[in-house]
Order: C-alpha cells, then sequence, then structure tokens
C-alpha cells in the first residue's frame, strides 16, 4: 500500500479528511469532534463497538447522512461536491440488489449506472466464483451474493470504497474467499479501502491502517504497525495495592490488580525501568483496552490529525 510522507501532504494525498466533525441525531451526538486524515492507497479498519459511530461516519462519507458540524473532504474536495460521486462506492451489510434480477441483468444495471463502469472487471469478478450469471440474485448464497456486490462496487472503479461489515453474515470460509478477492482487488487497482468489522484477526490480516471509535470520538488513528508497538503490557509486583509510582510517568491505558501482582497496558513515555515483565501486546489487546477506557487520551500517528493541538502522538 502507498505511504505517506509528507505529514502535510497534497489534497490529493488524503483520501478523507475529516475536521472537527459530528452528527447529531435527537437522542444525541452519533458522532462528535472527529479530526482524523486517511491516507490514499490504504487499507483502513473501522473499529469500535456498536453504536460507537462507525456507521455513521461511513454514512457520512458516503452522502447518505449530512453532518451537524464539521467538515468530510475526500480526495481533497467537500463530501457534498457533486464531484465526488463517481470517485466511490459504498456497501453495506444488506448489500441491496432486486433479487429477481440475475447475476447478469444486476452487472447490466451498474454499467447503465455508472458512466465509467468496467464490465469486464465486473464479470470476472462473479465468474472468478463460479457465479451463475443467469442464476437471480434472490437465488445465490450469501458468499456469492457478497462476491456480486462487490463485483458492482469494483466495476464502478472507485478510487475510494466504503464497507460497512460486508462479511459479517458468511461462514470462514467464504469470509476468507472473500477478503482474499477484497485485497487482491484493491492491491492491483491502488483502492482506497475503509472497512468496518467486528473481527480482530481480519482487520490485523488486512489492514495497514486503523481508525477506532468510541462514544461518537476517535480514540486512536494512524499506522497500525506504529499503533500497536507505542504500547507496552507490563506485569509486576504491585505497591500498596496499586501500581509502582514509577510506572505512573508513562500514560496507563488500563490496569488490573489481581492479589499481589498487577498488570498494565501503557502507552510508552521513553524507556520502562523497572522489575517488570515486558510485552508487545497483539493489537485485539491494544484495541480492547482502549475501548475499556474510554478516559484514556486518544492516539494518532503522524500525519493521521487534522488538527494536532493537544493531541498524542505515537
Amino acid at each position: 500500500m502507498t505511504e505517506t510522507s509528507d505529514p502535510g501532504g497534497s489534497p490529493g494525498t488524503w483520501a478523507l479528511e475529516a475536521y472537527g466533525l459530528g452528527k447529531r441525531y435527537r437522542r444525541g451526538w452519533a458522532l462528535r469532534d472527529c479530526s482524523f486524515r486517511l491516507p490514499a492507497g490504504r487499507i483502513c479498519g473501522l473499529v469500535g463497538p456498536n453504536g460507537a459511530g462507525k456507521s455513521t461516519l461511513l454514512g457520512l462519507a458516503s452522502r447518505q447522512v449530512v453532518a451537524t458540524q464539521g467538515e468530510l473532504r475526500m480526495f481533497g474536495m467537500p463530501v457534498g461536491d457533486p464531484g465526488v460521486m463517481p470517485r466511490f462506492a459504498f456497501l453495506g451489510q444488506d448489500k441491496p440488489m432486486f433479487k429477481r434480477f440475475t447475476v447478469a441483468e444486476t452487472l447490466r444495471m451498474g454499467g447503465e449506472l455508472n458512466p465509467g463502469w468496467d464490465g469486464a472487471a465486473a464479470e470476472r469478478i462473479v465468474r472468478s466464483g463460479d457465479v451463475p450469471m443467469n442464476a437471480s440474485v434472490g437465488t445465490l448464497s450469501g458468499g456469492q451474493r457478497t462476491r456480486v456486490a462487490l463485483a458492482l462496487a469494483f466495476g464502478k472503479r472507485p478510487d475510494l470504497l466504503l464497507l460497512d461489515e460486508p462479511m459479517a453474515d458468511l461462514d470462514p470460509l467464504a469470509r476468507d474467499e472473500m477478503s482474499t478477492l477484497l485485497m487482491a482487488e484493491a492491491v492491483e487497482r491502488g483502492t482506497t479501502v475503509v472497512m468496518s468489522s467486528h473481527i480482530v484477526a481480519e482487520l490485523e490480516d488486512m489492514c495497514d491502517y486503523l481508525l477506532v471509535v468510541a462514544d461518537g470520538r476517535i480514540r486512536m488513528a494512524g499506522d497500525a504497525d506504529a499503533l500497536v508497538p507505542a504500547h507496552a503490557l507490563v506485569t509486576g509486583l504491585a505497591e500498596d495495592g496499586g501500581l509502582p509510582a514509577a510506572l505512573t510517568r508513562h500514560t496507563v491505558i488500563e490496569t488490573r490488580v489481581q492479589g499481589r501482582q498487577f498488570q498494565a497496558m501503557v502507552r510508552l513515555d521513553g524507556t520502562l525501568s523497572g522489575d517488570w515483565q515486558v510485552a508487545e501486546p497483539s493489537l485485539e489487546e491494544v484495541l480492547l483496552a482502549h475501548l475499556r477506557s474510554p478516559d484514556a487520551p486518544p492516539l494518532y500517528t503522524p500525519g493521521a490529525r487534522t488538527e494536532t493541538e493537544g493531541t498524542r502522538t505515537a
């Protein structure tokens, strides 16, 4: 995937840029004060619990939702600009398609609705999964429907592909097959992908960039290979039933004390000095610690935030 070397970047460098982005419904804020950058050409995992604001963020990016505050830009243009329409494709978990249409009719409709349609690529994606072109969409299996939906998305030749848990209803075999297809197509075309998912292993294998959302706010954003090593899992003897004083100069995300022993997820500020066991945590351990600790300061890798004041970087 393409790496952005200039944190400032030119407008085309960034697939998405959010500036104080927020969306309020009657029940309250679904998303608030979100500022981040996503470099073009990356595969980004959008992570967070149910109700965190992931679908709202994807809805804002796909123009299905209008922001209450702030701004979201796509490849340098406001998402409200008609010029962004050919540049993105959106695929939701429900994968809405006409069930009575055959696969061939569905692809033909994609060609009629999209001026830059790549019919050869869409048909190749379908045929590589042995999906019958004359079969009605309503008769297809979950994996086959997902393949047809991805064919529609890639047939549009988007620069940005937005995926809202597209593989949540698939069995492990079909999910693995679709993940491989998605990766291959995205890498071949240089497509930027934003994919929300609850399956951490899926994100760890596919994604080189992360956006972590909780309570409607960004908790972490940036390069996956920098976010995880910025943390350490520290185990040792507790002092007076709590953390040793020497450890508190680091940013403690989460701590657990059992008897005389503590275990802490720590964001490192320099080197650790103490008689402790130190291990690099897994992506899942880092994500869960941040999601369980909403008061911990957010973490951004360099260039991942549009507004840097008061922000800690990895």
